[in-house]
Order: C-alpha cells, then sequence, then structure tokens
C-alpha cells in the first residue's frame, strides 16, 4: 500500500509539474524581452499572450497549455495500460483527476513563477478531451457561441466552464469525473472574478482590443 501511495504522488507531482511549465511567460522574455505578467491582464495564458506579443506565439501557448493537461492524464492511462497489476483499477478515475487537477493548479499556480500563472481554460481543456471527447465538444461549442456573439473571450471561457459541470452530468459521467468537471469549472471561474468585475461594468476588452483601449 505505501509503494502504491508513493506512485500515485509521483503521478501528481509530475501531473503539477508539467502543468507548472510556463510557456506563456517564456514566449514574452525570449520574443520581446518582458514579463508577460506585467501587461496587460498579467496572466500568462494564450489570451494575454495574444494581446501582448501576438497571434503566432498564442498559438504556440494555446496548444502547449491544452498538451498539459493531456499529459496528465495520459501517465495514468498509459500507466494503467502496461503495469495494470500494480495500482488497483478501482483508483484509475479518481488517480485521473487528481493529477488532471494538479495539471491546472499548476497552470495557474507555477511554481517557476512564485505560483503565479494563468487562467486554467486551456489546460482544462486538455483534460477534459482525454476524459470524454463529446464532454470536450460541447464545452468548445458553447465556448464557440458564446464568443461568436459577445467577442469576449473570458466571458466565453465561464460560460465554458460551466457547460462542461452541466454536461458531465447530463453525459451521465462517472462521479469521479463529474466530480472534476465541478471543481475544474468552478476554479476556472473563480480565476475569471476579476474579468467578471470588468464584465458587469462594460469594461471588458473584446476580441482584438486591449484592456488599455477600454
Amino acid at each position: 500500500m505505501i509503494a502504491q501511495l508513493i506512485i500515485s504522488s509521483l503521478f501528481v507531482i509530475a501531473a503539477y509539474l508539467f502543468g507548472s511549465f510556463p510557456t506563456g511567460y517564456l514566449m514574452g522574455k525570449y520574443l520581446q524581452g518582458i514579463d508577460i505578467r506585467e501587461h496587460g491582464s498579467g496572466s500568462t495564458g494564450a489570451t494575454n499572450v495574444l494581446r501582448t506579443i501576438g497571434k503566432k506565439a498564442a498559438i504556440v501557448v494555446l496548444l502547449s497549455d491544452i498538451g498539459k493537461g493531456a499529459i496528465a492524464v495520459s501517465l495514468v492511462r498509459f500507466f494503467y495500460a502496461y503495469y495494470p497489476e500494480i495500482l488497483p483499477e478501482t483508483w484509475k478515475p479518481w488517480l485521473i483527476i487528481i493529477t488532471a487537477l494538479a495539471a491546472i493548479l499548476g497552470h495557474s499556480k507555477s511554481v517557476w513563477l512564485n505560483f503565479t500563472g494563468g487562467k486554467s481554460v486551456a489546460t482544462g481543456i486538455g483534460v477534459v478531451f482525454l476524459v470524454n471527447p463529446w464532454l470536450a465538444l460541447g464545452t468548445l461549442a458553447t465556448f464557440g457561441v458564446t464568443i461568436a456573439i459577445f467577442r469576449i473571450v473570458s466571458l466565453s471561457s465561464i460560460a465554458g466552464a460551466i457547460a462542461v459541470i452541466v454536461l458531465a452530468i447530463i453525459l451521465q459521467q462517472p462521479i469521479p469525473y463529474i466530480i472534476f468537471a465541478s471543481l475544474a469549472g468552478g476554479y476556472v471561474i473563480i480565476r475569471h472574478s476579476t474579468n467578471i468585475q470588468r464584465i458587469l461594468a462594460g469594461e471588458e476588452p473584446k476580441v482584438g482590443q486591449s484592456l488599455q483601449e477600454n
């Protein structure tokens, strides 16, 4: 049992470290010599990179952030595929959601950036795609419809966070995944608290605008 707990803990630590990899910060440093946390919204995520650095850098950051979440889930799945006898099968869904949450936390509270980071939206999407592609597609559809109507990324992210919780229940996902959707979706909404304040005040920038333009 102790060995199994140690192995499980290593997965959680590895997932957190993957999530902590500061792609957005590194893009700012190497492409423009800036600390992106001191520009725009202060986030290291793809949206702030888009506004501050440009489209190409934002695409790299977006794909990297999605990949961090996907890797967290893949680590557990690969381990169970090749070494199914080491950890109990009943642990698998719970270990998946714990490592997934660790990756999401790592993205927003990176150990390399004094526990700052992004909003964890893309990393969460990477997780959801591995957990259930239909759940991910429904979440992305909600994001897409919202951004097409309102052209506000943060509002669309919040709508997606709510959708992933609702869809997880509608699609009758296993209890561990519903718990994950609720915790991750709630966390993303909390991470957007300042955006919510700006939305209510009519000051949140739309696509193509910067915070300074509002």
